[in-house]
């Protein structure tokens, strides 16, 4: 398993507009085949700080996901969504057990 994490910024005023857009990257992903998780969520005390967490069954389905067209439609929107200071790390773990 793969464990992707960690976060991107972007101008809190631009979230209205951000949401459908960063819905539909959400959803595609999810769809993948070897997604396990796939999440954004919005910083309760930094406005336009988002955190990031996927979850991939392995090294070939985070390939494919990082070569997937709703992928180039997502980065093709950032420019114009103003995000940035992307802080992404991807670590290698073991099956999740509960705690």
């Amino acid at each position: 398993m793969l464990l992707v994490i960690g976060t991107f910024r972007l101008a809190p005023e631009n979230l209205p507009r951000a949401r459908p857009v960063m819905a539909r990257m959400i959803t595609a992903s999810r769809a993948e085949d070897g997604s396990e998780e796939y999440s954004y969520s919005e910083d309760v005390l930094d406005p336009g700080l988002i955190h990031v967490k996927e979850l991939w069954r392995d090294q070939a389905t985070l390939d494919r996901h990082l070569e997937a067209s709703h992928l180039r439609d997502w980065r093709s929107a950032w420019a114009d969504l103003g995000i940035g200071e992307r802080n992404l790390r991807v670590y290698s773990v073991g099956d999740p057990k509960p705690t």
